[in-house]
């Protein structure tokens, strides 16, 4: 062997040294996003996760309109559902399946994650923690629930400014970042310390600015008022009682560790659409009334206190852990989710559609995805033509 060569193995030989050296001296979230890269909708089995049970003795299913998948799209619509990875397209109207779509290998069985249209998940529970008493005023503050959480404007905080995304936690939502708080909170095992541990750096309840975070700190809020953890609660009082078909999961940041409550529910189409029902329906299910109508009201009404994250004077397109859209002069109320996870209720319909796939239009129209105006078009388009 020569010496040139000699040379270029040594050379080799620390260049991976040195890259294995740098691998475990990165944080543990770091590590797991370097292995998993980029977020999945199938990733059940890639993190720890609490089950959510269903009651399969008391299920509850949807039927079948009269002229169930008769539609048939155009080819432009195939083919814009089939651009950004669609996986499942449902629009139900009146409790009864219109059109339903499986693409890319899905069915009505398997469950992928709702990213954060969890979101509105949390913020549902927290209004039944309050029609319980468990939770005495949305105008607590956290430290009541979460005494550590008094640090500087951590103090001045309330349920209500996480419920409106107007908390002013230091949260930096990007998700292409490995060093990122969003990463370190999707890839790591410490959820708790990591939200309860980062400063509030604007004045709480002024202004709205989308923040995973306080999500989180709202869940550890509501765990703490209630004493279960949040899918024991979400089990027991909205799963179970909207009577779902399949069991649920909800993915933890360690074995026995806390729900990744900013991201993690994982079910079916036709069972996410249970939540669009029971907005749809303002909190009751089947005559059962699961939410006040009083919370839901206002749930689903625009924060239009708040000033809005590109400096507006008034918040128009966010309630409670929801997104408001408007379509066709109605206010349809939208939990979203990374990568194109969409539930819409359209109440001058009857209706709900939900959209699953892999990949969203990265384009903007004001605080939206062109996407999700597009998908509302194509399911009106179905509405109409089963008239």
């Amino acid at each position: 062997m020569n010496s040139t060569l000699k040379k270029r193995i040594r050379i080799c030989f620390g260049i991976v040294a040195l890259l294995v050296v740098g691998y475990f001296s990165l944080p543990y979230y770091a590590r797991q996003a370097l292995i998993h890269w980029m977020p999945v909708i199938d990733d059940v089995e890639t993190f720890h996760r609490d089950t959510v049970h269903h009651d399969a003795d008391n299920v509850w299913q949807w039927a079948k309109a009269k002229d169930y998948n008769r539609y048939r799209l155009p080819e432009e619509d195939e083919a814009y559902l089939d651009s950004l990875h669609t996986v499942s397209f449902l629009v139900i109207r009146k409790d009864s399946i219109l059109f339903e779509s499986y693409r890319d290998g899905w069915n009505d069985t398997l469950t992928s994650n709702l990213y954060s249209a969890t979101k509105t998940i949390v913020g549902l529970l927290v209004g039944v923690a309050l029609d319980e008493g468990k939770i005495h005023s949305l105008d607590d503050k956290v430290s009541r629930y979460i005494p550590i959480y008094n640090k500087g404007m951590q103090a001045d905080v309330t349920l209500r400014n996480l419920l409106t995304m107007s908390g002013g936690m230091a949260w930096d939502e990007a998700y292409a970042s490995l060093f990122s708080v969003t990463t370190h909170g999707y890839y790591g095992n410490d959820l708790y310390e990591l939200v309860t541990g980062l400063e509030v750096e604007n004045r709480p309840g002024v202004r709205f600015f989308y923040r995973s975070g306080e999500t989180q700190l709202l869940a550890f809020a509501l765990e703490a008022a209630t004493g279960e953890t949040l899918s024991r609660y979400a089990e027991e009082k909205l799963w179970k009682p909207m009577q779902a078909e399949r069991d649920a999961y909800w993915l933890l940041d360690k074995e026995g560790g806390d729900e990744k409550a900013f991201c993690c529910f994982h079910t079916t189409a036709r069972d996410v659409a249970r939540f669009g029902r029971l907005m749809l329906h303002r909190g009751e299910w089947n005559g059962k009334r699961l939410v006040s109508r009083e919370y839901m009201e206002e749930m689903l009404r625009p924060a239009s206190y708040l000033k809005d994250q590109w400096g507006g004077d008034s918040l128009s397109y966010y309630g409670m852990q929801v997104w408001l859209m408007r379509h066709r002069g109605e206010i349809v109320p939208c939990m979203r989710g990374m990568l194109g996870q969409y539930i819409y209720v359209l109440p001058a319909e009857d209706a709900v559609v939900v959209r699953l796939g892999r990949k969203r239009h990265d384009v903007y129209d004001g605080p939206f995805t062109v996407d999700m105006t597009r998908y509302l078009d194509i399911a009106v388009r179905i509405l109409d033509g089963s008239s």
